[in-house]
């Protein structure tokens, strides 16, 4: 008995919900799909599907091994896909998700030099601030922008600090005055990355640890390029990440306040189903999202 056969046959039932489905998903005949499956049964010794004249449905001993099964044919599709992409140039599809700022501010042009050097690859690229789960979605590569994870369900590639900072215009300044302590924080207008009236605070790190600080908000938004652009126009004080506001620190735009007490930094993560490590496009594109962000980034040359 062929066994990766007879497991793909399986897989292939409960997933197209039939015989006849599966049959025309791999390109073969009803009653050769049929045997494949009845020989694995007789080899495993227990009924694997529910046959009945509406639908066909796993047991519960055949939910259980098609589980397993879908991981080793996703492995030895992922092995296979290796090898041929390092006899031949890395190609096939690729998803990519990641933060709406920082995806449209950052990974489009790098995602559009990347697909340069590898023309053979195609991207689909799914840009939003909502936390996908990568493997349910379907996502290649994740770019999540927050805290490491502590699990063993996803690669979690760390490779730089997005560091934050409290930032102002220089007519914001000019007519409020530089402010000299967390607590002036109460009273300064402030724009806050959030929904209204929800944690209107600044998480602070400074020479007396870690304070949670009541700010006076007077804007609020789920998207940090909206906060900068309030920033620029001298409508309050903000605390961004340098990957949106970089730019304007460089440029004076926008100068830097409290330096001396800011936010934790997060991390800028690349995350991926262990069992896609062995894919040369996975491989490629975190070599090249290293070198590109990695170690000091672009946006934090200030100065």
């Amino acid at each position: 008995m062929d066994k990766f056969a007879s497991l793909r046959a399986f897989a292939a039932v409960v997933e197209e919900n039939g015989f006849a489905p599966a049959a025309r998903a791999l390109g073969m005949s009803r009653s050769q799909v049929n045997k494949l499956v009845i020989a694995l049964e007789e080899h495993l010794g227990a009924q694997l599907l529910n046959r009945t004249t509406r639908k066909i449905a796993p047991t519960p001993g055949g939910r259980a091994l098609y589980e397993r099964a879908r991981a080793i044919l996703d492995d030895l599709a992922e092995a296979e896909a290796a090898f041929h992409d390092e006899q031949d140039e890395a190609q096939g599809d690729f998803r990519i998700n990641a933060p709406m700022s920082f995806g449209t501010m950052h990974l489009a042009d790098a995602v559009a030099d990347f697909m340069t050097l590898h023309p053979k690859i195609r991207v689909e690229m799914v840009l939003n601030d909502r936390k996908v789960d990568p493997v349910s979605e379907g996502f290649d590569i994740t770019v999540r922008i927050g805290e490491p994870l502590d699990t063993l369900a996803l690669i979690d590639h760390r490779v730089v600090e997005a560091k934050r900072v409290i930032c102002a215009s220089p007519d914001f300044l000019k007519a409020h005055g530089q402010p000299e302590s967390p607590e002036d924080l109460r009273a300064l207008p402030c724009l806050h990355y959030g929904e209204a009236g929800v944690a209107e605070y600044w998480k602070l790190d400074g020479p007396d640890g870690v304070r949670d600080m009541k700010i006076n908000s007077v804007m609020c938004s789920n998207n940090g390029e909206a906060l900068r652009c309030a920033a620029v126009k001298g409508l309050g004080l903000a605390m961004l990440p340098t990957f949106i506001v970089g730019a304007d620190l460089q440029s004076g735009r926008l100068n830097s306040v409290l330096p001396d007490c800011q936010a934790s930094s997060l991390q800028i993560c690349l995350l991926y189903s262990p069992n896609r490590h062995l894919s040369a496009r996975i491989r490629l594109f975190v070599e090249y999202f290293y070198e590109r962000f990695g170690d000091r980034p672009y946006w934090d040359l200030v100065g």
